[in-house]
């Protein structure tokens, strides 16, 4: 287990995410404006106002571990290729679901350590639940005002396939998937939401086939990892986080089972031969 998990620790980086959802819900509850970033993406004052506060409450926190976030993620490859433990963060996941004000956003902090997500925190400020996970200490739930609770994927097999797709991002070859696939239900949600629907057995499979960064992912990865989940790319690999220059994740799958990623790869390879 990483030094970093320790029960104080832990708690830490769960109030400095949930200190961050506060300052995002103090601009969601406004007439707020937004601008758009080099790539298009938007960028809102809760975006900043976020990360800031991470930043600052991670260095007080540990200042012997750099950091890596979506809104200062300007470091040369030749310095973080030097890293083998950082908090990789993004400040505000799904800034177009908060734009939308569905709700459906999440705060998104976790550690790396040997380019694997070992521990992260998401905290979905709109709907008042946090969730973490992490190397040894499993995965749990949090609805405030109510009692811890430990989360696990499902291993009950039902007559559909829960199948999550992006509010955001959908697209021809994906509906092409599902059609294969035979009786599926269709899930619909924002942000890193879809790691945590697998990671307490509200769902069964996510493939993303399409952009993400690595920031996108990382949290919710560890959360489903240690609630019993699987992520990979669709070449079968393990996802190698801060291994190239480029921050972009390859198309991945997730999943409460393995047979259905090994399933769907098949398919995968098939559709593209």
């Amino acid at each position: 287990m990483s030094n970093i998990l320790n029960k104080e620790t832990v708690q830490s980086v769960i109030d400095i995410a949930n200190l961050a959802g506060d300052a995002i819900m103090s601009i969601y509850n406004t007439d707020f404006d937004y601008e758009l970033k080099d790539d298009n993406s938007p960028l809102t004052k809760a975006d900043i106002a976020s990360n800031q506060i991470i930043i600052n409450e991670l260095e007080r926190m540990n200042p012997s571990y750099p950091i890596l976030s979506e809104e200062s993620s300007e470091i040369e490859f030749d310095e973080r290729l030097q890293w083998d433990k950082y908090w990789l963060v993004d400040p505000l996941d799904g800034t177009k679901e908060f734009l939308k004000k569905n709700g459906e956003f999440t705060v998104n902090i976790a550690f790396i350590e040997n380019n694997t997500p070992v521990f992260g925190v998401i905290r979905v400020p709109a709907k008042s639940v946090t969730y973490w996970g992490g190397n040894g200490i499993g995965s749990m739930k949090k609805i405030d005002g109510k009692e811890v609770e430990k989360i696990n994927v499902s291993n009950i097999k039902s007559d559909k396939l829960k199948v999550i797709s992006s509010r955001s991002h959908k697209n021809e070859i994906l509906n092409l998937y599902l059609n294969k696939l035979g009786s599926v239900e269709e899930v619909n949600v924002g942000s890193s939401l879809k790691f945590c629907l697998l990671a307490e057995g509200k769902a069964d499979f996510y493939p993303r086939l399409g952009p993400t960064s690595e920031w996108d992912t990382a949290a919710g990865e560890a959360i489903l990892k240690f609630s019993g989940g699987y992520v990979l790319s669709d070449k079968g690999d393990k996802i190698s986080y801060n291994s190239s220059e480029s921050l972009l994740n390859p198309n991945f799958l997730a999943s409460s089972n393995l047979k259905m990623i090994d399933e769907f790869l098949e398919l995968y390879k098939k559709l593209n031969s």
